[in-house]
């Protein structure tokens, strides 16, 4: 009984760090730092990160139970990934946890803004986001990119629809092919 509780545990973190290391491969994606401007920064793969990891959550959300109980634990893996990025650059444990509140206060005010214009289809609205939120301009028509921002989550939004609870929970799961043109 405990060997198979350990077994289901450790299934289940291979699972969450599969979908986790897709998330940052299409948020690493170089096209989003050369084509469409975000800064090659801390702060620009911060929110690189909490938008792709936003979409898959969402995404999850909308698959039921299971997709709800995947979806916490990848936030919780996401996280665990922010504070290990902080203590790397030899933060105290005090500085970790200021810049860790700080952190979870973005990325859940991010993906709600997000989350409304994708459920919207808003791609003004979702561009203005982008462009406050990854650009630092006040509005959209200040970040000449955010447009084209817009576009590339609207499209990988649209293509993650499509995958259903089999595809997360069975570790199949791969960012979508059509947000691939930034990668």
């Amino acid at each position: 009984m405990i060997l198979a509780r350990w077994r289901a545990r450790r299934a289940n973190r291979i699972l969450i760090d599969q979908i986790h290391g897709e998330i940052v491969t299409a948020a690493r994606a170089p096209a989003l730092y050369a084509r469409l401007a975000v800064a090659d920064s801390l702060e620009g793969r911060f929110e690189m990160i909490a938008l792709h990891a936003g979409m898959v959550m969402r995404r999850l959300g909308e698959l039921g139970d299971l997709g709800a109980e995947i979806a916490q634990d990848l936030v919780d893996r996401v996280f665990r990934g922010f504070e290990d990025a902080l203590r790397e650059m030899a933060l105290s444990d005090a500085g970790v946890a200021r810049r860790m509140t700080g952190m979870a206060a973005a990325f859940y005010g991010r993906n709600r803004a997000y989350g409304e214009a994708l459920a919207a289809r808003d791609a003004a609205a979702l561009a203005a986001a982008l462009a406050r939120n990854v650009y630092g301009a006040g509005e959209a028509a200040k970040a000449p990119r955010a447009r084209d921002l817009a576009a590339y989550v609207l499209d990988a939004a649209l293509a993650l629809e499509r995958e259903g609870i089999d595809a997360f929970a069975g570790g199949r799961f791969r960012f979508p092919a059509t947000a691939g043109d930034a990668r």
